[in-house]
């Protein structure tokens, strides 16, 4: 049962897809400085090394982090190894614009593996709030003229990228269904290392196989560098322990609405780093968007 959306609670989900904003812009601008999965391992290092001090007694081997080790390695995989990993490869492979239209079908997923594998129950309001988020999705992608959508071509990097919004529905319902010792749940940078131990073991055995593949690259630099210390203090570990407390204080199910925030978030920065102008159809998608939410989260 999801709890009410206080203006205070929506606030917190509103900065993650903010900064995942940033990380797609940034994943597409180093694309042919790293692989996809090499850029993703490099992030999470660097997330877990800034981390470190501030949690290391998790990772204790008497802690009791370790008992729930199953629970850690399956949160790992979906939203650490797996989640990004696919998205940078996507931001190789396809458009911005599919990539985005792509993952605008996240609430539809959350609340069709909330009800299949949870037995959650899925209202009017929760489907009416999905087409007018993803409709507010549409016309931020289409800048207004439906021609623009029907122009669209999937191509098959654009699977790569359902794969990722399956798998991150997934992750975001884990996360209010682990069962974890208090302390360590209520100490949201021990609950997120211990997921990077595992994440990054993950991230470690994907890159060795892209790396036997011939498809490992790297030109280390500092605009590599300035893009990775970026994205692993915003979009990882600010991103993360923002969406964990918004899942908390909300539900899954609600939480996904907000990820349809990102190509509206993307549009906007594009504004003052493309010299581009707001248009009305800004206005309009982020209405709709908005709307879906409120809808959505309304109690009957």
């Amino acid at each position: 049962m999801s709890l009410p959306l206080t203006p205070a609670t929506a606030a917190i989900l509103t900065l993650p897809p903010l900064l995942w904003a940033g990380n797609a812009i940034v994943g597409r601008m180093v694309h042919e400085l790293v692989s996809p999965f090499a850029l993703n391992l490099l992030r999470w290092a660097i997330a877990f090394v800034l981390l470190l001090p501030l949690a290391a007694g998790a990772l204790s081997p008497r802690g009791s982090a370790w008992q729930h080790w199953r629970q850690f390695a399956l949160l790992g995989l979906l939203g650490i190894g797996c989640y990004n990993a696919l998205l940078y490869l996507a931001l190789k492979t396809s458009t911005p614009l599919n990539v985005t239209l792509v993952g605008s079908s996240m609430p539809m997923w959350m609340l069709a593996i909330g009800r299949i594998f949870w037995g959650m129950a899925v209202s009017r309001r929760q489907l009416l709030g999905a087409l007018l988020s993803m409709l507010g999705v549409a016309v931020v992608l289409s800048r207004g003229d439906a021609h623009q959508l029907l122009a669209l071509r999937l191509v098959p990097g654009d699977l790569f990228m359902v794969l990722a919004t399956i798998l991150w529905a997934f992750y975001t319902w884990q996360l209010s269904r682990t069962t974890v010792p208090q302390d360590l749940r209520s100490n949201w940078a021990a609950f997120l290392l211990v997921q990077m131990v595992f994440g990054l073991l993950w991230s470690a055995l994907f890159t060795g196989a892209e790396a036997a593949l011939g498809d490992f690259h790297l030109a280390p630099g500092w605009p590599l560098a300035a893009a990775l210390l970026f994205i692993a203090i915003g979009p990882a570990i600010l991103a993360y322990r923002f969406w964990g407390l918004g899942v908390q204080r909300s539900s899954p199910a609600v939480a996904g609405f907000f990820g349809n925030l990102i190509p509206l978030f993307t549009a906007l920065l594009s504004i003052p780093l493309l010299g581009q102008t707001p248009r009305p159809y800004h206005g309009l998608a982020f209405a709709l968007i908005v709307g879906g939410i409120m809808v959505s989260s309304r109690r009957s």
